[in-house]
């Protein structure tokens, strides 16, 4: 199984695990499409949102390996933002390809996809008063 360097592990501050640490030796735990309802939580729809951003930073629209992500968190998104990159796709094998659909992640999360000016802090703002102090 495939460790994916880098890859934060969990949403920040809570228990929403995005990779696991070793194979089950029960066998793998095979990804399916499940259904997103509008009355989820506000806190799972952020686990949602911060997954496929990561997804996004760490391999953009290029085919990945599944390896140690996480079957239940991918498993929100798979048929919609994320995709089998394969035919045939195996959905219980670690080695499986993914893909994200970038569009249908935009146009589900266009939140992540905003990005604001960067802050110029050596730019001079002439409201700014010299004497600082």
């Amino acid at each position: 199984m495939l460790k994916h360097r880098g890859f934060p592990g969990r949403l920040t501050g809570t228990d929403f695990q995005f990779t696991i640490r070793r194979a089950n030796p029960r066998g793998v735990t095979p990804i399916t499409r499940r259904e997103r309802f509008r009355d989820r939580k506000s806190v799972d729809r952020a686990a949602d949102r911060a997954f496929l951003k990561a997804l996004i930073d760490h391999f953009g629209d290029a085919p990945f390996e599944r390896g140690n992500l996480d079957a239940g968190r991918l498993s929100w998104l798979f048929g919609r933002e994320v995709m089998a990159a394969e035919d045939p796709f195996d959905p219980a094998d670690y080695d499986a390809l993914l893909r994200v659909d970038l569009a249908r992640a935009e146009a589900a999360f266009p939140d992540i996809f905003t990005t604001e000016a960067p802050i110029d802090w050596d730019a001079e703002d002439e409201d700014w008063p010299e004497d600082h102090g």
